[in-house]
């Protein structure tokens, strides 16, 4: 699984540690699902296309969760466009599964994922 992000620490006046701790929490759930996650944080300037590219050619993702950060904000509605049309000419066998907060990425995921790998 890969979770692509906004890096918590591109938004001005977040309380990124908390938000970073979080993710890291939720990275950590994966392995208590018997999952193997990578996560991304993609940060909010002229490299952010080229981070989410590398990310997605690192390796074949069965599953490729979305973040809310980069989704829902409107402000960020090109930048989502282009990610999901990264995912799917980088990745087009990996399923897009979109979280709705940075707490239930692995619900995400395994919405997208065969019975047996989830019981």
């Amino acid at each position: 699984m890969l979770v692509l992000g906004i890096d918590p620490y591109a938004i001005p006046g977040l309380p990124a540690d908390d938000v970073q701790q979080a993710l890291d929490a939720e990275l950590r759930r994966f392995g208590d699902h018997g999952l193997e996650a990578s996560m991304t944080l993609v940060p909010l300037d002229a490299s952010a296309l080229v981070t989410v590219a590398a990310a997605l050619e690192a390796r074949a993702w069965d599953v490729v969760v979305v973040g809310g950060g980069l989704r829902k904000p409107e402000a960020l509605l090109e930048l989502f466009e282009q990610v999901v049309n990264l995912i799917r000419r980088e990745v087009p066998k990996a399923a897009i599964a979109f979280n709705t907060s940075g707490g239930d990425s692995v619900e995400a995921a395994l919405r997208w994922l065969p019975a047996q790998t989830t019981t």
